[in-house]
């Protein structure tokens, strides 16, 4: 073997410390203490946070070598584009969704349990499924749902843009979160309405979240759990990132819940990343292991998703993609 060939297997089997190291820092909330244009001393960041000032540093100078803060002198960091993205006060900020890996991070434990048993990963380490976990540590919850939209939010713009709402009369967001996603599509179409659909621990948080909104008299929250029904009402049923949460079984089962209560005449849209064929890199691919690890369940092709559809019931009209990777896949009652 090459020393080529070396070093580009030690910046794979390294690149654990960079994901920890974002997320640590932004569990210690630094970016925070940086004003753009105004560098701060790693001496003031380690007093303010209670960090170890050295090993505080060496974490910085990984950090800005990837272009996540700047070194301006010796010791002094200052903000960069990307670092931004992580103060608190910034508008989409990423902040959450790096502490909700920092909180579950511990879960890449599993992997090698998943590989070898098909099991997800997190249980293993965690002693319970992810979606348990959190819903029993009141303190996870709310960062999960600041979290998800943080690293999912950006997607719904283009969304929005690729696919049309408008003729849409009744919209269902099921497992809808906080709100987030469906108050942005209410909002764009004023004359849409919608449903919200989750358990009973999150719906509270998400009628709180569209009632602050004022899209409260245009949406119904509805508590249950899809796994043994899912609220009848609507001309279209949107899944974000709830599919691939789940074993094709378990998807079948919700889809068939949703069979049972959409009309003829109604549509199932699926917002995922689709995995491509062939050998290029793709977020999809990266997040079907992520997938794998945390609850269990996979990222799929659009053939996987057809025949998804056509054990459900439906019929798979095709894949829409979006100008980021996130696809939407339809179906229709067969």
């Amino acid at each position: 073997m090459g020393q080529a060939e070396t070093e580009q297997l030690n910046k794979i089997i390294l690149g654990a410390a960079l994901s920890q190291a974002l997320s640590v820092v932004c569990e210690l909330g630094i970016a925070d203490q940086i004003q753009s244009g105004g560098p701060k001393s790693v001496t003031d960041l380690a007093v303010v946070t209670g960090a170890h000032e050295q090993s505080l540093y060496r974490v910085l100078r990984l950090l800005a070598s990837h272009g996540l803060f700047e070194e301006k002198t010796d010791r002094v960091f200052d903000h960069t584009r990307l670092s931004s993205c992580l103060r608190s006060d910034y508008d989409g900020s990423y902040r959450a969704g790096a502490r909700m890996f920092h909180a579950l991070f511990r879960g890449w434990d599993g992997l090698h349990h998943a590989v070898m048993t098909g099991e997800p990963g997190f249980q293993k380490v965690f002693g319970q499924p992810m979606f348990d976990y959190i819903g029993d540590n009141p303190d996870l919850a709310p960062l999960f749902d600041a979290g998800m939209t943080a690293f999912h939010g950006p997607e719904t713009a283009a969304m929005l843009d690729a696919y049309d709402f408008s003729s849409i009369d009744v919209l269902a967001d099921i497992g809808g979160g906080n709100g987030s996603l469906l108050a942005e599509v209410l909002q764009q179409h004023p004359k849409l309405k919608g449903i919200l659909f989750d358990l009973g621990h999150v719906v509270a948080r998400a009628s709180a979240f569209l009632q602050d909104q004022s899209l409260d008299d245009r949406c119904t929250v509805v508590e249950g759990n899809f796994f043994e029904s899912i609220p009848g009402g609507a001309d279209a049923y949107l899944f974000r990132h709830i599919i691939h949460d789940w074993t094709d079984e378990q998807s079948i089962q919700i889809l068939k819940n949703c069979r049972r209560v959409i009309p003829d005449h109604g549509r199932v849209l699926i917002v995922e990343y689709v995995v491509p064929p062939g050998n290029e890199p793709s977020f999809a691919k990266d997040m079907d292991i992520t997938m794998l690890v945390f609850p269990g369940g996979a990222e799929r092709t659009s053939e996987e998703y057809r025949l998804l559809f056509e054990r459900a019931g439906f019929q798979f009209k095709g894949v829409t993609r979006a100008v980021s990777e996130i696809c939407i896949v339809e179906g229709t009652p067969a």
